[in-house]
């Protein structure tokens, strides 16, 4: 009997405790953070302190814009919403309903790109990484700060962004024959570099040795990505050229940050795209391409010149390394890239969807810094309606 009055005892106790820490406690919207840009897919998702009340929540309410887009009931209680193809001000509220009856309310506002002019035409996008003499990124820069010029004719900047812009990610990691000893150190350093992203960056994972393996679509969830990482196996010979064109065809077209990160170790050995080919695909996109050549890469002087020049051309940059252990810098450098990125855009001529290529500059002209951006574009001609 003192047994169970003991355990009762020590039950209400637990029970008033977490009354209290209710009573306290603070929900806090980690995805969309404040203050970020979204588009597409995002995920919802919260944090509440203390942890403790954690299990006291009976579901969170998701809405967006005034209207309830989602309820979830079991931890961790995210939701995924629909941002739209642009990029937009939104109010994301959650609502924490306790299971005493209680509520915890918290909000998060996204902006909207900080400078554009509506037009309605198609636009060339530009993504530029500026940095000092010291090569130090440099910040907090305005669209005013910036001129473009399109075959050495300046151009009116009509959409200006600057830090937290919506990423969509393809990732694609060779996983042919010759990996089979590379590999293991390639997806602990892969997955430790794609949960420093954003928790709105949408990343597409691909595998690929004679085939193309989707292993991830458009996936803003890290476990999920991890999870996919794990699965990778080598086997087979290596379809560069052909994971190169796939990837770019399947990143999106709206607003927002595009890049192509692809890792691999050999030549192309199975690919049915020729070399030709690729370089005309990646001067079609606006994706910021990274390349990074391990093993065999290393000693293949085609492939390399053919990594740096889709890279260059994209404004991106190629990576060649022998040493695993470089990979984490690497990787480190990429992420760093990508978290200092402008976007600009302009309209293009209206001569220039005549299949062409067409050069881009894209300077700072009050400072002396530098600026690593697409070096041009080739639009084709639009089909007759």
């Amino acid at each position: 009997m003192m047994r169970r009055a003991a355990t009762l005892v020590a039950l209400l106790a637990a029970l008033a405790i977490l009354r209290v820490a209710a009573q306290t406690a603070v929900l806090k919207i980690t995805s969309p953070a404040d203050g970020t840009y979204v588009m597409g897919p995002v995920r919802l998702a919260v944090t509440v302190e203390p942890l403790a009340v954690l299990p006291t929540i009976r579901e969170v309410r998701w809405f967006a814009d005034g209207r309830q887009v989602c309820t979830a009931a079991t931890p961790p209680f995210t939701c995924e919403w629909d941002a739209g193809e642009k990029v937009g001000e939104h109010a994301i509220r959650a609502v924490a309903v306790l299971r005493g009856g209680d509520r915890l309310i918290a909000t998060a506002r996204t902006k909207p790109v900080e400078y554009a002019e509506a037009v309605d035409v198609d636009v060339v996008q530009v993504t530029a990484v500026v940095t000092d003499r010291e090569g130090r990124f440099v910040t907090n820069l305005g669209a005013g700060d910036f001129k473009v010029y399109d075959d050495d004719k300046p151009q009116r900047i009509t959409n200006f962004a600057a830090e937290n812009i919506p990423l969509e990610l393809v990732a694609a990691v060779d996983v042919s024959s010759s990996m089979k000893d590379a590999l293991p150190a390639v997806k602990r350093h892969a997955t430790s570099f794609l949960a420093q992203l954003q928790p709105a960056d949408q990343v597409t994972l691909l595998g690929f040795n004679d085939n193309i393996f989707t292993l991830a679509r458009r996936s803003t969830d890290q476990a999920v990505r991890a999870k996919a990482i794990e699965r990778l196996a080598p086997w087979g010979g290596t379809a560069l050229y052909d994971v190169v064109i796939r990837a770019l065809d399947l990143l999106g077209r709206q607003s927002g940050r595009r890049a192509l990160l692809v890792f691999s170790d050999g030549e192309d050995q199975s690919s049915h795209a020729t070399m030709p080919s690729v370089v005309q695909r990646a001067e079609a996109s606006d994706a910021t391409i990274y390349m990074i050549g391990q093993g065999r890469a290393l000693r293949a002087a085609t492939l390399q010149q053919l990594m740096k020049q889709l890279a260059a051309g994209s404004g991106g940059r190629a990576f060649f390394s022998d040493d695993e252990t470089k990979l984490d810098g690497i990787f480190h450098e990429i992420v760093e890239d990508l978290r200092h990125q402008y976007l600009l855009a302009y309209a293009p001529p209206d001569h220039a969807r005549d299949g062409e290529w067409h050069r881009i500059r894209v300077e700072v002209p009050a400072q002396n810094y530098s600026v690593r951006a697409r070096l041009g574009y080739r639009l084709v001609k639009r089909n007759p309606q």
